[in-house]
């Protein structure tokens, strides 16, 4: 037992001394020892970094996602999603697909509006006025008075348009945040006043709650407008898409709503059985799959790029450590001249490595942690 406390106090002395003369040789060589830190720290903050953005824009992206389609929507339209075939396809898709008009609405309603609601998506860009006031490049959307069910549409003061207002094409408009603080500075109530759309009067009966950006676009500049006000000021169109969900009370899924919708449609155009549809239709969970698929693509490239500065900061520790210990060749022959043993070298030399990247990856991933935090609030992502 004496024997074994002798031999532990041994090793620990000799320990302690390799590691007195590992950080005295750290303290010699500052500025070698500041680079060997720095290529530990840029590559273990690069890694965190990457890590952090990557999964960042994930959850931007859908939560942006969730935004744009609401939890339990779809829609359907001649061309859905550009972005996500290739050009192509696109061409195919336009001359074999057909446009969805005010006609194909109605058979939509007419063959599953008992258990699906629908809602035209109509869109143009205006500038809005009141008094001597602007807020210009303002999304006008024409809808139904539905779709504040479809989208989860949250509000901050006063109401959506009522039903009767959207079957009558009355001139009533929800406002976005952005349009409020335009157009009423000063904390005034928008609500009952008049603000002007392509010299038209329109009554403010409700403003949105706020949804900041989503894919660079401010979602607060927009009004909603019943889908008939909006026909009136700038015609039917060519076709438009339509956002459906499932009736509350239905006990229908998403899925179930869209093959009802799919079904509508397919007999309204005359689609054979065996033809693929004659229109196009997106998800959330085609979205996010689709964003998924583009996130794990740039992930594939990026991550092992980014560890390759890990790498580097590695074989930057094992050519220096290589350097110290040619440097100190006379010392080394000294020291075993003196009776050091080769373990006893070889230990202050792992220690001093392992010091230095202990030391490295450590404040590599507090750089890591705070890049992350400034970039975060600089792109206003959730990083």
């Amino acid at each position: 037992m004496a024997s074994a406390n002798s031999e532990f106090r041994r090793s620990w002395q000799q320990f302690q001394n390799a590691f007195r003369l590992a950080v005295d040789s750290i303290r010699a060589h500052k500025l070698r020892s500041f680079l060997t830190l720095l290529g530990v720290i840029i590559g273990v903050a690069s890694v965190i970094l990457v890590g952090a953005a990557i999964d960042g824009l994930d959850v931007y992206a859908k939560d942006s996602t969730s935004k744009a389609f609401g939890a339990e929507s779809f829609i359907v339209a001649q061309i859905v999603g550009q972005g996500r075939i290739s050009r192509t396809e696109y061409f195919a898709r336009m001359k074999r697909n057909k446009p969805i008009r005010d006609g194909d609405l109605r058979f939509m309603h007419a063959v599953a509006g008992e258990n699906v609601l629908y809602s035209p998506y109509r869109n143009h860009t205006s500038d809005v006025k009141r008094e001597n006031l602007t807020c210009d490049d303002t999304q006008i959307t024409g809808v139904s008075a539905d779709m504040v069910t479809i989208r989860d549409i949250d509000l901050s003061d006063g109401r959506f348009f009522t039903e009767t207002e959207d079957r009558e094409r009355l001139n009533t408009a929800v406002i976005g945040e952005t349009v409020k603080q335009a157009l009423f500075p000063g904390g005034v109530s928008p609500l009952g006043k008049t603000i002007h759309i392509e010299g038209i009067d329109f009554t403010v009966v409700g403003v949105l709650e706020r949804l900041g950006s989503s894919f660079g676009q401010d979602q607060d500049k927009n009004i909603y407008i019943p889908a008939g006000a909006f026909e009136r000021l700038y015609g039917p169109g060519l076709g438009f898409p339509v956002f459906g969900r499932p009736k509350p009370g239905s006990g229908l899924s998403l899925q179930e709503a869209l093959d009802e919708t799919r079904v509508a449609l397919r007999t309204r155009f005359h689609t054979r059985p065996g033809e693929p549809d004659n229109f196009d239709n997106m998800t959330p969970d085609a979205v996010r799959g689709f964003i998924d698929q583009i996130l794990g693509m740039v992930a594939a490239v990026v991550v092992p790029v980014t560890c390759i500065s890990l790498i580097v900061g590695g074989i930057v520790i094992m050519n220096i450590m290589l350097v110290s210990v040619t440097e100190r060749t006379h010392e080394i022959g000294l020291r075993k001249s003196l009776g050091a043993r080769r373990a006893d070298i070889l230990l202050q030399i792992l220690i001093e490595a392992v010091a230095l990247a202990s030391v490295g990856g450590a404040m590599g991933v507090g750089v890591g942690a705070l890049c992350t935090l400034l970039v975060g609030q600089m792109l206003s992502l959730k990083l």
